[in-house]
């Protein structure tokens, strides 16, 4: 992880773990995403990840109402940034370049993934890519 900036440690949720949250209602995704509501850390989206947030619940059928509630309150929640720059570093989930173009353009410290191509990355230009018990270590350290 990359040194911690003023306001606290910066996040960038995959959308996995934003699904988990609001589909499973509990485990490791909905404690992350409800130490972000707390504001324990700084997150971070984009207008592409709230993009990918809405395609995937409309997968899980969701009314369009209850998809509209929940990004209002992502975007309550997290600093929402535009990248400008593009970034190709997973050619197998493009979607997954757009998580780290939102960890680039915010400055974060780290990105919480449960996908294989963004975990196996590791980090991606000093910024770490964990899975959610890692950020819960984090916090609890």
């Amino acid at each position: 992880m990359s040194t911690a900036k003023p306001g606290g440690v910066r996040v960038v949720f995959d959308t996995n773990i934003y699904i988990s949250a609001f589909t499973y209602r509990r485990g490791l995704p909905l404690q992350a995403w409800r130490q972000a509501a707390e504001g324990r850390f700084v997150l971070l989206v984009s207008p592409a990840i709230m993009r990918e947030i809405a395609k995937v619940l409309r997968r899980f059928r969701w009314q369009e109402h209850e998809i509209v509630r929940h990004l209002k309150l992502v975007a309550k929640i997290a600093q929402i940034v535009t990248p400008v720059i593009a970034v190709h570093a997973v050619s197998e989930d493009e979607t997954d370049n757009r998580i780290l173009e939102c960890a680039v353009a915010g400055h974060a410290d780290l990105v919480v993934s449960g996908d294989r191509h963004l975990l196996r990355l590791k980090s991606f230009e000093g910024i770490g890519i964990v899975r959610p018990v890692d950020l819960h270590r984090t916090l609890s350290a």
